[in-house]
């Protein structure tokens, strides 16, 4: 399971960012086509999370939908695997989003 140590490193890169202060809230953006299993970063971001300026944060996870463009007819299309075949038949799609993992924003204590 990746998604333990990609939590660790959420962890690390928030704490550090936060200087010490406590943070109170974690939104991430994980796209569909990234691989990235949302469920898992939210079951392990207690344990993980616990002992550190993040521990007690409200983690929200927002799901960024894949989106590919068609590379024979160019239409842009909603696509939850790369698999699945343009409405022309074509297979070949290029991604456009859906592999993101990205700490959008954070809520930090106020600095004294």
């Amino acid at each position: 399971m990746h998604e333990l140590g990609i939590t660790r490193n959420i962890v690390a890169i928030v704490g550090e960012a936060a200087q010490g202060r406590r943070v109170y809230r974690i939104t991430l953006e994980i796209g569909k086509l990234s691989g990235i299993m949302s469920e898992a970063i939210a079951f392990c971001f207690e344990a993980v999370a616990r002992g550190t300026a993040v521990d007690g944060a409200v983690l929200d996870i927002r799901e960024v939908e894949g989106r590919a463009r068609c590379t024979a007819c160019g239409i842009e299309l909603a696509t939850a695997t790369l698999l699945t075949p343009c409405g022309c038949g074509c297979r070949t799609l290029v991604r456009l989003q859906g592999e993101e993992l990205k700490i959008k924003s954070m809520e930090i204590e106020e600095a004294a």
